[in-house]
Parts: structure tokens; C-alpha cells; sequence
């Protein structure tokens, strides 16, 4: 049987919970109830990781994101040679362009010609795109969203429409132009907007907040912020929105998403998160494009229950797909269908 450590670096900064450990705890749950073993821990820097493998004796680690030193994951992979270890990216290359790690420490990753480490990805193309400039076999290690939430009831609608556009305030995320798209959609509704945003900053997201206030400022709508919130709280708050946003430059899969289509709330996405309905599916950079999905969302509430098809269409690709990787000589998954 698999035993999955997946291994994260504590975010001290993000308070209980961000998008990251979001994901990698409902991977998590799905892998457990598909019948392995899997396990979730935070550590505070990658010198804790050698406990936690010892502790633990998994088949396979992964670790998410790009952050530890290629040198300690020669010494690592040294040590525990008969684990498979992976280092899981969870961006795509526009947002990897920001970060100046990211391709000089996968080129050393893959410079030490360890058997036993690989690359992943939890998106499909970028898989493929990495796979072939660095001529290394990438696994695709794809999201699963198994929620232990229960979805909320959602409050009437007023005067007033509420929409939410979450996530931490980096320039990719597009916050500036959903912002406008939502002022001058509530405009055309009669209605007075309050839009609600994580006032999180990363990546220079200081100037994209700053504009984003100076913004609500002159149109005299409302900008909500909050900071950042346990995953039950989080999900109370979507309960209170009418509506949601995600038209970000660049995604991978976008966890935010799949939370208010588990609260059963409309909303709009960018053209990077490829499982959402394609009516549902923006342009980031076209306002008006926006602004009419939006309307199409707010006006036609019934069409949300195919955003939960699609999650859960998702759902049973990604399990197929875990299954294939655990598994490679079994035809036939384990478990194919996570409820939401």
C-alpha cells in the first residue's frame, strides 16, 4: 500500500490556512479514502523534513511548491533511497516568471541526476511544456477537491450585490480589472456594489491593493477586506456572496473556484481554469467580456448546477489519474467517484 507524506513550509504570515494547504489537505482526504495512506505536515524550514520522513516511512513524498534547497534534496534522496520523492509546482509559467528561484533551482534539481527525485505539476499542459524544455519526465499530480464542509445556505439578495474576488493580492491575479468589471456591472444592475477581497499582498501585490482602494474611493462603492481566514470561515464567507470572481492572467487549477461551486454560488472565471463550463470562461484583460458573464451568471442562476458537474467531472479524472501514478500496472481505479 502507498503511503503519501505531503510536505509543506509553514506560511507563518497567512495565519491557519491559504490556498496551498487548502489543496493539499483535500488531495489528502481523496487519497485516504481511495484506500492509501496519506499524511499532511508544515514545517518551518527543510531542515525538519528528515523527522518527519522518519517518522512517517512513506512511499512517497511530495513536497509542494519550489521551496527546498536543491542541496538538501540531494542529501535527502541520498538518505532515503527507497522513496520516491516530488517536488510538485503549483503555478504556471506566468506566475513562475515571478518567482527567481523557480528554473534555476529546477535546473539543478535536475543536474543531480537523482533516480529516486522527480518533478510534478498539478496542470496538464504545463506538464508538458516543462517536460520538454528540461527533457525530463514531469508526473501530473492533478487537484482533487474533497471538501469536509458542508455547503451554506446563502443569504437573500438586497439592494446590495456582494461579490467575492479572493486569493492574495499579486499583480497575476488580475484584482484591478475585476474590480472595475464588478463596479460597472452593479452600476448596470441599479445596485450598489460590495466587492470583497483578501487584503493579503505578495509579489508587489502593495500597488495593486493601493489602486484597487483608490478606485472604490472615486466610484463610492464598497471594497470589504478581510484577511486571511480558516478554510470553515472562509467558506461561511462565500456563503454570503452573490456572486463570485477568479478571471486571474494565470491558473493551475484555482482552489477558490471550486469553493463556491461546492457553496453553490455563480461564478466567473478566467480561461486558464479549463474544468469550469465554458460559458463561465473570460477573457482577464476584456472588461465587457466580464461584465456580460457576469450578468449571464446573476441572471440565470439555474446554469451553476453545471459548475458542480464539472467539479465533479474533474474530480473523477484526477482520481483516475492518482490512481495511474500509485498504481502503474493497475488498469482499473481504486475509487472513481469523490462526492462533493
Amino acid at each position: 500500500m502507498s503511503r503519501i507524506l505531503f510536505i509543506l513550509k509553514k506560511r507563518s504570515n497567512y495565519g491557519v490556512s491559504f490556498g496551498l494547504l487548502n489543496s493539499a489537505q483535500a488531495n489528502v482526504r481523496s487519497l485516504n479514502e481511495m484506500g492509501h495512506e496519506a499524511k499532511l505536515v508544515q514545517v518551518i524550514d527543510n531542515n525538519v523534513i528528515d523527522k518527519e520522513v522518519h517518522d512517517y516511512k512513506p512511499t512517497h513524498v511530495i513536497i509542494e511548491a519550489i521551496w527546498v534547497v536543491p542541496e538538501k534534496l540531494k542529501l535527502l534522496t541520498n538518505m532515503y533511497k527507497g522513496i520516491e520523492w516530488y517536488i510538485c509546482i503549483h503555478s504556471k509559467t506566468p506566475f513562475l516568471a515571478n518567482e527567481g528561484i523557480a528554473f534555476p533551482w529546477i535546473k539543478e534539481m535536475v543536474a543531480l541526476k537523482q533516480p529516486n527525485l522527480h518533478i510534478a505539476a498539478n496542470n496538464k499542459d504545463f506538464v508538458n511544456d516543462l517536460g520538454k524544455i528540461i527533457n525530463t519526465e514531469v508526473s501530473y499530480l492533478p487537484n482533487m477537491y474533497f471538501p469536509v464542509l458542508d455547503s451554506f445556505k446563502k443569504i437573500p439578495k438586497t439592494d446590495i450585490i456582494k461579490i467575492g474576488c479572493f486569493g492574495s493580492m499579486r499583480p497575476m491575479k488580475n484584482h484591478l480589472e475585476q474590480a472595475i468589471a464588478a463596479i460597472l456591472f452593479a452600476e448596470s444592475m441599479g445596485k450598489k456594489l460590495e466587492f470583497h477581497i483578501n487584503a493579503v499582498t505578495e509579489q508587489k501585490g502593495e500597488n495593486v491593493l493601493k489602486n484597487i482602494r483608490a478606485v472604490f474611493e472615486i466610484t463610492g462603492h464598497d471594497l470589504i477586506e478581510h484577511g486571511w481566514l480558516d478554510h470553515g470561515e472562509f467558506s461561511c464567507l462565500i456563503s454570503e456572496m452573490d456572486l463570485g470572481l477568479q478571471v486571474s492572467l494565470s491558473e493551475s487549477f484555482n482552489i477558490v473556484t471550486a469553493d463556491f461551486v461546492h457553496n453553490d454560488i455563480p461564478i466567473v472565471v478566467s480561461t486558464d481554469v479549463t474544468w469550469m463550463p465554458s460559458w463561465t470562461r473570460c477573457t482577464p484583460t476584456d472588461t465587457n467580456e466580464i461584465i456580460t458573464t457576469l450578468k449571464l451568471a446573476y441572471l440565470f442562476p439555474f446554469l451553476k448546477r453545471f459548475n458542480k458537474k464539472a467539479l465533479q467531472k474533474h474530480n473523477r479524472r484526477a482520481v483516475k489519474d492518482w490512481n495511474k501514478f500509485l498504481n502503474p500496472l493497475t488498469t482499473e481505479p481504486l475509487f472513481d467517484n469523490l462526492s462533493l
